[in-house]
């Protein structure tokens, strides 16, 4: 299984010296037998070296050190300490000590995830649970959609996401996603857009191995129902970008566009850290209106010489019969922790309703 990305480094900042005393500060408050010498021995020593998740798991671990009791009555004293921490990203680490420490207590540390993740989110610690019983995991979450919370019912669809960022990768649910069907179905018209986003992100995630399956199922849809809608186009905008034929037909980018169409990047060299501007001049041949999705394509050199190309999307318009447009898209040219740009000539697509269509290049020194 290939490694999940990093998060950012700079984010690992979240889990600095000063909020581990913290921490040691609350929980040597609710449990007076804690150890906290032993907590910031196990939690600062080689700190620096660590990544930002390194130091959420190093959390837990360090916790289960210094906190006394059984592992029941340690969770327990986490629950205490849940509303006291003032940051949603570093409740995380009360997840992984469940994850880590809590598999062979299945029903109780369901239920301990259950209550962390509305203080933050427990989307990485179920998937362990998932891997070792998915079936009851699953049975476990599908209760979870009805629960009153949102962040409970989004926890059902984002921990069972196949290819969660930063997660655990789900490899049996890589393989066949139809477990989580009975999942989205619940969720698809929950009334929180946060859990629906979560729906589409997990859809999208599928469409990654099997786009056959969703386009499917995204046919008995309602797609009149806006929500619907907008889960759907959410949830193919990766088959969009590829240009897939089935999904550009399901949201009415069906049809070649019958334009004549230009590409323009300027400045035609640049430094790396300056903007890149984009125009598209567009000329309908057609005299009807046509729905268009317009994309643009960046072949970006890599260190090998070769190239990689990465589709953006632009807009998507009702084109008026014989009608000339003109579109703007500008963006600065930086390195991520993502990607890393190289000298060279990097080629530029203009593509429309999956078609490639007219095209452009700049020098990046």
């Amino acid at each position: 299984m290939p490694p999940e990305p990093d998060p950012p480094p700079q984010l690992k900042e979240w889990f600095d010296a000063a909020r581990y005393r913290s921490i040691a500060k609350e929980l040597a408050f609710i449990s007076p037998k804690f150890d906290t010498e032993t907590f910031l021995k196990s939690s600062l020593d080689g700190l620096e070296a660590r990544s930002l998740m390194q130091r959420v798991h190093q959390c837990a671990v360090a916790v289960n050190a210094a906190l006394p009791g059984t592992y029941q009555q340690k969770v327990r004293a986490l629950q205490k300490l849940a509303p006291r921490i003032d940051h949603e990203f570093v409740t995380i680490f009360l997840g992984d000590f469940v994850a880590t420490f809590g598999l062979h207590d299945f029903d109780f540390s369901m239920e301990a995830l259950r209550f962390f993740t509305v203080f933050g989110s427990a989307e990485f610690a179920v998937r362990p649970f998932i891997v070792a019983d998915q079936k009851r995991a699953l049975k476990t979450m599908h209760a979870w959609t009805s629960d009153p919370d949102e962040k409970v019912r989004r926890l059902a669809s984002e921990g069972s996401r196949p290819r969660l960022p930063w997660g655990m990768r789900l490899t049996a649910l890589v393989r066949d996603p139809a477990p989580t069907a009975v999942i989205l179905d619940a969720l698809k018209d929950d009334a929180s857009l946060f859990v629906r986003r979560s729906v589409a992100n997990h859809l999208n995630d599928i469409t990654k191995d099997h786009h056959d399956y969703v386009l499917q199922r995204l046919e008995d849809w309602d797609l009149e129902r806006e929500h619907l809608r907008w889960i759907a186009k959410h949830a193919c905008r990766t088959l969009i970008k590829r240009g897939h034929p089935q999904a550009l037909t399901l949201f009415g980018f069906g049809k070649k566009a019958e334009v004549t169409a230009s590409l323009t990047a300027s400045p035609a060299r640049l430094k790396l850290g300056e903007r890149l501007t984009l125009t598209a001049a567009l000329t309908s041949t057609s005299g009807k209106t046509q729905r268009l999705a317009i994309d643009y394509v960046v072949h970006y050199v890599k260190a090998s010489g070769g190239s990689a190309e990465k589709v953006f999307k632009w807009t998507e318009l009702d084109l008026p019969a014989r009608a000339e447009i003109e579109l703007v898209k500008s963006q600065v040219v930086k390195d991520f922790t993502t990607r890393k740009h190289y000298s060279g000539r990097h080629r530029v697509e203009l593509q429309i309703n999956g078609q490639r269509v007219a095209e452009s290049e700049f020098d990046l020194r």
